[in-house]
């Protein structure tokens, strides 16, 4: 199979990447080169940037290939782009969308395909809506042979899975944890929550690969596995070895009091409970299974970062933001307590 992944080193695409070359797969790259150097052996890298539509188009002329799918499309206008670069060049354009562009609020927290797509609390989640009705529009139009495939969150060993942080990443909240100080879980903290390790992610994206069934299909890929937010903090703390000191912020208060998008992130995303119905993909891929648990991937995770020193970033202003909830709370309940 000859594919070619727009991007191919991030969180999502770097486990599919891995298993596409342990499977001899001819897989190119299409980026910028700022990440490749961890890239495994084996990769044929085209490096350009995607937005330079005329010098791609000269790169690729002579090529055709079996599947393409780009990570890193957020608008509409980038699918147009991929759509004028590929139609008549691959069999199955594959386009990385977001499990946040269902409804939100959920009227059943049980998501399928057939699910709403509507998120008013979120630009970044309705950029992605917009690009599948494009997509949608071009496969019924024009026979262009696309599969939308929905993420929801998905990890891997670089970064800490969690709800709240800061701009530069999971780091500075295991560092409280094992500082002893007060960790800010959104919410009560008894929502549901699904995560996926990019390992699991990687099986289900490469069984939908050059898959005829999938051709002007949507389907996301999640694991099975629910869990609370306090269920995922606690592992977290667990693994690290020391006591969780929780505090439980509400997600509204929190959207309002930061400079993050935590309207979008949380408001929009993670303050809701959500549980995945993944049957359609295991019709489409009969052999799918997320085999690793989240309690286990988390261990692999901090493992991981506390032997690489250059995934440990602090943000110290996001620390001082943390210091400065608590306290608002501590204070408007001594007010309320009196």
């Amino acid at each position: 199979m000859k594919v070619l992944f727009i991007g191919g080193t991030g969180t999502i695409s770097s486990g599919i990447t891995e298993q596409l070359l342990e499977k001899g797969c001819e897989l190119y790259l299409l980026n910028r080169g700022t990440r490749n150097d961890t890239l495994p052996a084996g990769v044929n890298i085209i490096k350009a940037d995607i937005n330079d539509e005329d010098h791609v188009a000269k790169l690729i002329e002579p090529m055709e290939f079996d599947v393409v799918a780009d990570f890193i499309a957020f608008e509409p206008a980038q699918l147009e782009r991929d759509y004028r670069l590929f139609k008549g060049k691959t069999k199955q354009f594959m386009f990385i969308s977001s499990a946040s562009a269902y409804q939100t609020p959920l009227s059943d927290y049980r998501i399928t395909e057939g699910t709403p797509l509507s998120n008013p609390y979120w630009e970044y989640s309705r950029n992605k809506i917009a690009c599948e009705d494009y997509l949608v529009k071009q496969y019924r139009e024009h026979g262009f042979p696309m599969t939308i495939v929905r993420p929801s969150h998905t990890y891997d060993e670089r970064s800490i899975p969690l709800g709240v942080h800061g701009s530069k990443g999971s780091w500075q909240v295991a560092k409280r944890i094992l500082e002893g100080k007060a960790v800010i879980i959104h919410g009560d903290g008894t929502s549901l929550w699904t995560m996926t390790h990019n390992r699991d992610f990687a099986k289900g994206f490469i069984g939908l690969m050059g898959n005829i069934h999938a051709i002007g299909e949507s389907v996301h890929i999640t694991s099975d596995e629910s869990v609370t937010w306090n269920q995922i903090y606690e592992i977290i703390a667990d693994v690290l070895g020391v006591k969780l000191n929780a505090v439980h912020v509400s997600s509204e208060f929190l959207a309002a009091c930061s400079t993050e998008d935590y309207r979008g992130g949380l408001l929009g995303d993670k303050a809701n409970s959500v549980v995945f119905d993944n049957s359609k993909l295991k019709r489409l891929v009969p052999e799918f299974v997320a085999t690793t648990r989240l309690d286990q991937g988390i261990k692999q995770t901090i493992e991981y970062i506390l032997a690489h020193p250059e995934y440990q970033i602090e943000d110290n202003e996001f620390d001082i933001w943390c210091d400065k909830v608590i306290h608002a709370l501590d204070v408007a309940l001594m007010t309320v307590t009196g």
